[in-house]
């Protein structure tokens, strides 16, 4: 990631080339995701840090474009003016980096000495740096505007040979111990699932960025000898960096968006669930939840619910307490583990209940029997009720001779 982040589009990883463009987009996605939280939370240090974080890797990224590189040259009118500032968001990328991590695996209650001059020495290194990558470009000369190649073009140039260097190594060096200590963290127990794939992401993306370092490095090393590996400059290099970019974006938001859809495809699983029972409900009170546009799936789903044990309860002095615990019994004769008997003879009792009131008008609300248990289990009952073979099974069990019902102790 620097200002020779530029392909040739005729040449072979040239036509893999991936857009700059392409990371800005997933990167803004990103911070976007996560601006609301980091604004609700904003005296959660961690959360500034990413959103710090992934606010440089986007800058990095624009500021790379060969586009923008151009432009910015022409807009101060000195020649590759671009590189130091490239340069220095990407020094300021790595830095903060090194300063999440470092607060990551600490923790926020953690404020001891060694903490602390760990992240003291990384401000302070990484601020050296850039401030050392100004002053050599100031000493530096490079008249020569390179939009592609500056970084193999002047490798043998005083001052600007130790810039390439300098931000090189210093990138190198978070690279490696950002991506050491999440694979660390990655082979911890206990991780949430979608936390773990995240902190894959994140180390597959920062290792990645050891590939563009090591292609950098000896694409200069080579001109320091006297030979032209320029390609892996300006043709390896740039197509692993925007990979690296879409890899540490997935990794911070795949936790927080899988956790999301997780949630949201729990609720509506379990509305979905609800359907036999609340159609059953329905059956009784002749009208339904009145649908509402706008209603969150969270909202729908405790409406459904409630419109169940609103209609539940009354329907509790017409259940057949004995007849519940005639198919429950059934149920387990019929070879149905506890937990899956005992939701049929519920879902057998209350369609049982269903019938009796319609045969039987209301009269007073009078007290019946205990629907609590009902009550808590409503999901089995209403997956019950998409088995109509498994409750004939057991209502016919039921309804069996006395003698051919089965024995208990």
């Amino acid at each position: 990631m620097s200002t020779v982040l530029a392909l040739d589009p005729s040449g072979l990883l040239g036509q893999l080339y991936i857009s700059f463009w392409i990371p800005t987009v997933v990167l803004t996605a990103a911070l976007a995701i996560k601006l609301p939280t980091i604004i609700r939370l904003w005296r959660d240090p961690l959360l500034r840090s990413v959103g710090g974080l992934l606010l440089l890797a986007c800058a990095v990224f624009v500021f790379a474009a060969p586009a923008t590189i151009a432009r910015v040259n022409r807009i101060t009118g000195i020649p590759n003016f671009a590189a130091p500032l490239v340069y220095s968001l990407l020094t300021a990328f790595c830095g903060s980096c090194l300063l999440l991590i470092i607060a990551w695996r600490n923790g926020l209650s953690d404020r001891s000495t060694g903490t602390r001059r760990a992240m003291r020495l990384v401000i302070w290194a990484y601020s050296g740096v850039i401030v050392a990558l100004w002053v050599l470009f100031a000493l530096a000369h490079a008249p020569v505007e390179r939009v592609r190649d500056l970084d193999t073009y002047y490798a043998n140039t005083p001052f600007m040979r130790e810039e390439t260097l300098l931000y090189l190594l210093a990138h190198c060096t978070a690279v490696l111990i950002t991506s050491r200590l999440i694979w660390n963290w990655v082979r911890t127990d206990g991780l949430d699932a979608w936390l773990r794939w995240g902190l894959v992401c994140l180390g597959v993306g920062y290792a990645l960025n050891l590939i563009f370092d090591a292609a950098k490095l000896t694409a200069v090393g080579a001109r320091w000898t006297g030979h032209d590996l320029d390609w892996l400059s300006t043709d390896l290099a740039p197509p692993v960096a925007c990979l690296s970019a879409i890899l540490i974006a997935v990794g911070f938001i795949l936790p927080h968006v899988g956790q999301f859809l997780h949630d949201r495809w729990r609720v509506r699983v379990v509305h979905h669930e609800l359907r036999p029972l609340y159609l059953l409900m329905k059956s009784v009170n002749g009208s339904g939840v009145p649908f509402v546009l706008r209603a969150s799936p969270d909202l729908r789903l405790i409406r459904r619910e409630t419109f169940i044990r609103d209609i539940l309860l009354p329907l509790a002095r017409h259940i057949d307490e004995d007849l519940r615990r005639r198919s429950y019994d059934a149920a387990l004769a019929l070879g149905f583990p506890p937990g899956r008997a005992k939701a049929l003879a519920a879902a057998v009792t209350i369609q049982d209940a269903v019938g009796r009131r319609s045969r039987a008008p209301d009269g007073s609300d009078t007290g019946g029997p205990d629907t609590t248990v009902l009550l808590q289990e409503i999901g089995a009952v209403s997956r019950a009720l998409r088995n109509p073979d498994d409750l004939d099974a057991v209502r016919a069990r039921t309804a069996a001779p006395a003698q051919d019902a089965p024995v208990h102790d």
